[in-house]
């Protein structure tokens, strides 16, 4: 996902983007441990797209404090 489609979105929204990403990231790891991942490059995207919104977060945290 690229950062301009995720700044475009409200808190809501990518409140709700980062949960569902945590989510697929667990699904990942379950896959990891039970010895059967399909796409191993997906866990440094998923990881990659929640520091993205996170980042995203914090700056408009920022902005609507100070």
């Amino acid at each position: 996902m690229k950062n301009s489609e995720l700044r475009n979105l409200s808190k809501d929204e990518l409140v709700q983007k980062e949960k569902g990403l945590k989510e697929e990231l667990y699904k990942l790891n379950m896959q990891r441990y039970s010895g059967r991942v399909e796409k191993p490059h997906m866990f440094s995207l998923l990881k990659r797209d929640i520091a993205r919104i996170q980042t995203i977060l914090n700056e408009k945290g920022m902005k609507s404090n100070g």
